[in-house]
């Protein structure tokens, strides 16, 4: 029995050339009471964030804890309600020709901790057909289904569909929570932190998974990951966030090879190395990342930028090209008309 006799992917309705997912101006706040006589002070989550993410791609977000990765990817799939912005999916608007339940089925998430993902009280082969059946497919079906599903993940159903989770290990169950990911055919999948958890030799096994599930499935992927090395391996394209906001996006080689962004020069030069010779001798970036119920005022970076000028703290940058397809920035030193005095050829960089 194939996949498509239990729940057929929904079709393609753009085309190719269509986004399968579209982000604009997508905000998240959230009220914190400061007390009884205190006043209610606001966290900036998400900050008017716009991105895309291709059919077939794999987007890479990276970007310190607390800037807003985790809490833009629940947006995206409903978890979370928006405060402002559009989500498109195909084309279509979420929320009024998509419906959250019609979301579900062609978004998916797999979460980092994978024992607390799973329901304890049911057995693997229950907790992956559970999608199905609230889908209507009949229980049976969606056990055969389970199983199959089972065996694409590298789990012997035979030896794994009875057993609960606690009886499984760490990169066992998140091989079950991408199969549970899978059983409803979705076309999206968001991975937050899914192999960070993992040691290194089961997160190679994972992630070579998640790559040849890709090609199975006919898949687009947004990965969340603080491993930079992770992200540079799976992804293509990449979205760094600071603060609640898109700071730097482009192909993934693009950046590594020449990041404009000061903050993404600091993410990748605190990234360790094994060669001896290329030891980081002093901090790339200082401090800590400012309060995100007060952010800073122009750019949110400046009060750690070894570059910033007054321009940096009077104006919010925008994303502008570098000089590289798809390859924008937020930052003054990017923008030749800024008014910095780095701007232009001399910008981050060069």
């Amino acid at each position: 029995m194939s996949e498509a006799e239990v729940l057929a992917p929904v079709s393609d309705i753009g085309g190719p050339a269509q986004p399968l997912l579209q982000v604009q101006n997508l905000s998240k706040h959230f009220t914190v009471s400061g007390g009884l006589f205190a006043r209610k002070s606001v966290v900036r989550a998400v900050d008017d964030v716009s991105l895309s993410v291709d059919k077939g791609e794999v987007v890479g977000i990276v970007g310190e804890s607390g800037c807003g990765k985790s809490t833009t990817a629940r947006l995206i799939i409903g978890l979370i309600e928006t405060d402002e912005g559009t989500i498109l999916f195909d084309g279509e608007t979420v929320g009024s020709a998509i419906s959250l339940r019609e979301l579900r089925r062609r978004v998916q998430m797999v979460f980092q901790d994978s024992y607390a993902s799973l329901n304890p009280r049911l057995t693997i082969e229950d907790t992956i057909a559970f999608g199905p059946k609230v889908h209507g497919v009949d229980p049976e079906k969606a056990r055969e289904h389970a199983r199959d599903l089972l065996r694409r993940v590298g789990l012997d159903p035979a030896v794994f569909a009875a057993r609960y989770p606690h009886e499984l290990s760490g990169g066992q169950r998140q091989r079950v929570n991408i199969a549970r990911a899978l059983a409803l055919s979705p076309r999206l999948v968001i991975l937050d932190e899914a192999v960070s958890a993992l040691d290194k030799s089961v997160e190679a096994q994972v992630l070579n998974l998640l790559i040849d599930l890709k090609e199975q499935f006919g898949l687009t992927y947004i990965f969340i990951s603080h491993d930079l090395n992770v992200i540079r391996f799976i992804s293509d394209r990449i979205v760094v966030m600071y603060l609640g906001e898109v700071v730097e996006t482009g192909p993934v080689e693009a950046l590594w090879d020449r990041p404009r962004h000061p903050y993404t020069q600091a993410l990748f030069a605190a990234m360790p190395s094994l060669d001896p010779d290329h030891r980081t001798q002093k901090p790339p970036i200082a401090g800590d990342p400012p309060n995100p119920i007060d952010p800073p005022s122009g750019c949110r970076f400046h009060t750690r930028c070894a570059f910033a000028e007054p321009v940096c703290s009077s104006t919010v940058p925008k994303l502008a090209p570098t000089g590289v397809a798809l390859h924008l920035a937020a930052c003054h030193m990017v923008d030749p008309n800024s008014g910095h005095s780095l701007a232009g050829s001399r910008g981050p960089g060069s």
